[in-house]
């Protein structure tokens, strides 16, 4: 079980909604020291949080962070980018900004992590997906999600003799800054928070925090159509 008390974590994208309230949820259950990063860390406005500036698609920044918060023992991959662009219309440049940040920035980061965690007894990182991973809605940022998905699964294979554990976090809409205008139900973040939480100290593989994605998730098995009902037509 990993033990969130007396942990040493570090959020990505720390300083507004989900990233915010796993920083508050993870003091709220012991944790000794919690980095939060972001692109200005004076947003950061948790009284206690070690705030650090970082570009999560800067690889140089990855590293300056891994050497400044070198006792590591929790990664949490939060920072995310939806541009909400479709595959025929967006510009490219788009698209490879949401890939940048949704897929290649939790691979740096896990990257200059994992010796960390390892040196510090192991540990587990957790990657924050979407049950949009596992459906198409005719966005470029559903693709960075699947995509996440399937390295997470690899790095789940490649970090487990390492004392590492690796989490993958799963969710509808949730009540962010990311999901303004949009309707329909949505979770709160601290509701995701705690089911996140609760999935890293049950060394949970993944985690599937609403309805929505526990529905999507359970329907891989079935045809397509019973997903994309505009396919039976």
């Amino acid at each position: 079980m990993t033990a969130i008390k007396n942990s040493v974590a570090l959020v990505t994208g720390g300083s507004r909604g989900v990233g915010k309230a796993l920083v508050e949820a993870l003091y709220e259950r012991g944790a000794a020291k919690v980095y939060a990063t972001a692109r200005d860390p004076r947003t950061v406005t948790h009284p206690d949080a070690v705030p650090l500036a970082l570009e999560v698609t800067d690889p140089a920044a990855v590293d300056a962070v891994a050497a400044k918060a070198s006792d590591v023992t929790i990664l949490i991959n939060n920072a995310g980018l939806a541009t909400r662009g479709r595959f025929l219309t967006a510009p490219l440049d788009d698209i490879r900004a949401e890939f940048d940040v949704n897929f290649y920035g939790p691979l740096l980061l896990t990257r200059a992590f994992a010796p960390v965690i390892g040196a510090n007894g192991g540990g587990r990182i957790l990657n924050v997906h979407s049950a949009l991973s596992w459906f198409a809605d005719g966005s470029t940022y559903a693709a960075t999600k699947a995509a996440i998905w399937a390295q997470t699964n690899a790095l789940r294979l490649e970090l487990q003799p390492r004392g590492i554990g690796v989490t993958g976090l799963h969710m509808g809409y949730v009540d962010t800054d990311m999901t303004t205008g949009i309707d329909g139900p949505k979770s709160t973040p601290e509701f995701i928070a705690s089911a996140a939480l609760d999935g890293i100290e049950a060394d949970a593989h993944e985690v599937l925090a609403d309805d929505v994605s526990r529905w999507i998730r359970g329907a891989l098995s079935g045809d397509l159509e019973s997903v994309y009902q505009q396919l039976a037509s």
